[in-house]
């Protein structure tokens, strides 16, 4: 089948991710964002002013739809109503690209867990999670980016590195790479690996969208853990590792996503801004 490759619809610059305390100065006034991003679960009821509000907005900005509970990881194969009410919305909104994070969260007997939960890197894992994408990008009618996880442990068994696996995983299914930069510096530092290494090898030229978000620094009985929390300003290592990431790619439309601890909107804005400017840097220093 032919699936939509919309990523060049989203501008390369900065967008935010639509909270619902900033709704209402979105529709009060235009504000100083390229594009906004929706967790897609929150806008799935058929109607309701949370949808019409998103809708009224969707003539002014490019939209995103960030898919947080499709769970590409189970080994019971996706949920076939959840993917009808995916495409329901999708459907509806057109948005330029649509995205789901490589994890599992439904349990063998259909229970749903609320977390995205990691997954081995292994051969099993990989034909488990393609089949899926394949399924996903075949019901929605449209080109998936999947998010690179944020990962706190490691799997005695794998049989791939994060990087290839996800390579192979765009070779098999066609599918983009959302790559949360953020992510890769919370996996690497509890990994206690290097990002830089790991950024050369993920498949850099199917990145469709880049992640950056704040993170926090837990102590535990075995010592510090970075948690992608979503609740703070960029730190900036994640700063300088976007940088990095973007002298590789070029420019590529980056989100900044504020989940957690939600703060006022010029806050998240002015996060926004500095994306901005890396971004510029990135074209400047290629013109």
């Amino acid at each position: 089948m032919s699936l939509a490759h919309n990523h060049a619809a989203i501008p390369a610059q900065a967008g935010i991710g639509l909270r619902h305390p900033h709704l209402p100065a979105f529709l009060a006034a235009p504000q100083p964002a390229a594009w906004l991003e929706i967790h897609s679960e929150n806008y799935l009821a058929p109607g309701g002013p949370r949808l019409v509000a998103l809708e009224r907005l969707r003539g002014d900005y490019p939209l995103s739809c960030h898919g947080v509970s499709l769970s590409l990881g189970s080994a019971e194969g996706l949920d076939e109503a959840h993917l009808a009410r995916l495409r329901a919305l999708y459907d509806r909104l057109e948005p330029e690209l649509v995205s789901e994070h490589l994890a599992w969260s439904t349990a063998p007997d259909g229970t749903f867990l609320a977390d995205l939960l990691p997954l081995p890197y292994t051969d099993e894992a990989l034909d488990i999670v393609a089949a899926n994408v394949g399924r996903a990008q075949e019901a929605l009618g449209r080109r998936l980016l999947v998010e690179n996880p944020s990962t706190y442990l490691r799997f005695r068994e794998t049989d791939w590195d994060e990087a290839g696996f996800l390579s192979e995983l765009v070779h098999r299914t066609g599918c983009g790479l959302l790559l949360d930069v953020n992510n890769l510096y919370v996996s690497a530092a509890n990994g206690g690996d290097d990002p830089l290494a790991a950024l050369e090898r993920l498949p850099l030229v199917a990145v469709g969208e880049i992640h950056v978000a704040g993170h926090a620094r837990v102590a535990t009985p075995v010592g510090e853990l970075l948690i992608d929390d979503h609740g703070s300003t960029v730190a900036e290592p994640v700063w300088a590792l976007l940088r990095a990431v973007l002298a590789r790619t070029g420019p590529r439309p980056v989100l900044v996503e504020w989940d957690t601890n939600i703060p006022e909107l010029p806050v998240l804005l002015a996060e926004a801004a500095r994306a901005e400017f890396h971004l510029w840097e990135v074209s400047d220093a290629a013109g």
